[in-house]
């Protein structure tokens, strides 16, 4: 699990749930149902995609809530069923790795070099709350990233950084990146 929950009293009792579709299903679409439903993402944790399968951890206190209003992806009818949560034991989250050249190790300089576009446009996807850095909404433009610091992009992906593979003669920087990948 990515996504962690901290909590100082009861642990709660987790419960996987598998997503049946007869329809492909994408992250974003599953992600954006459930938020849909208005539940305070402490109750949920990761989506898992992977052969083809979807999987979402809940707790225990929002099971009968899912299953009556969890009933559709989009415009596509869905199932749940439980599952042992055994079933991810061997379960490695996949990433393609990407390098790339940045001026500046400020998280909108990273964005703009990651999706092709100025600094400028990127600004109104802070302002748009489209920037998502370590599991919280990024207000800071200028923001430094540091090793394995994860951020998500709207419509574009969840990314990790991994940090400065070398300086370059110009003073820039070869960093890496793993974009997170469906299996």
């Amino acid at each position: 699990s990515e996504k962690k929950i901290l909590y100082v009293k009861n642990i709660p009792k987790i419960r996987l749930l598998e997503i049946e579709s007869y329809n492909k299903l994408a992250h974003r679409n599953i992600l954006g149902s459930l938020m849909s439903l208005n539940i305070d993402n402490e109750l949920f944790g990761d989506i898992i995609i992977t052969n083809e399968h979807y999987y979402i951890m809940i707790v225990d206190s929002i099971y009968d809530y899912i299953l009556s209003n969890f009933t559709m992806i989009g415009n596509y009818h869905i199932k749940l069923k439980e599952v042992d949560l055994d079933i991810l034991d061997n379960y490695e989250r996949k990433y393609q790795e990407i390098e790339f050249i940045v001026s500046s190790l400020r998280i909108d300089n990273v964005i703009s070099s990651i999706i092709g576009t100025s600094r400028e446009q990127i600004k109104e996807k802070f302002q748009n709350e489209h920037i998502v850095l370590n599991y919280e909404v990024c207000h800071k433009t200028d923001y430094t990233l540091k090793e394995n610091d994860v951020f998500s992009i709207r419509k574009y992906g969840k990314y990790r950084f991994m940090g400065i593979i070398k300086d370059t003669k110009k003073g820039n920087y070869l960093i890496k990146c793993n974009k997170y990948v469906d299996n």
